[in-house]
């Protein structure tokens, strides 16, 4: 419907909706939570003040719809999937320079199926971690962007993926309705 939504969990009713042009197809908090940074069918990715009800910052770079946001273990970055097959990491500090868009790791594939496919970080945010259509999961070093690993094994997309926040451990869940647990050195 082109909104996002602010809930009470304890009231269980809608506090503030912040209204987009286009239909929102990914949200998070930053640190403070004090802003909440949305992603859609429009490509863009903005950062909303909580307080103010506004856009204060929009991030352009990807051609296709945003299907995931994560912010960083450190809270300074986001990283956010989108269906233009990159994976993107941005600056999401306060007065971070114009362009914010700092990497782009590429390889994790979308498909005519259109999932929202996630991504993810590791706990100490030195590897970036995304499911794929290709029935792949894609590890890559987030400083040299290098592909540390592909995994195989599922038998369909892989549309989520979570690191353990303490241990190297990965989940994944695809498609094939199965949930894979490995190690991530």
């Amino acid at each position: 419907d082109g909104t996002v939504r602010l809930w009470d969990s304890r009231r269980r009713y809608c506090v503030k909706t912040f209204n987009n042009k286009y239909q929102v197809t990914a949200v998070c908090f930053n640190e403070k939570g004090d802003n909440i940074i949305s992603g859609g069918i429009d490509n863009h990715i903005k950062i909303w003040d909580l307080k103010h009800g506004e856009v204060t910052v929009e991030m352009k770079g990807h051609v296709d719809t945003v299907t995931c946001l994560a912010l960083s273990p450190d809270g300074n970055f986001v990283l956010s999937n989108s269906m233009d097959n990159t994976v993107r990491m941005w600056d999401v500090r306060p007065f971070a320079p114009a362009n914010r868009c700092l990497k782009a790791f590429v390889g994790a594939q979308h498909n005519f199926e259109k999932n929202l496919i996630r991504c993810s970080w590791s706990p100490q945010g030195t590897k970036v971690v995304c499911g794929s259509a290709d029935r792949m999961v894609y590890v890559w070093d987030t400083s040299s962007r290098k592909l540390l690993y592909n995994f195989p094994g599922h038998s369909g997309s892989v549309n989520d993926v979570d690191c353990h926040p303490t241990q190297p451990i990965l989940m994944t869940a695809s498609s094939d309705k199965s949930l894979f647990i490995g190690e991530l050195k």
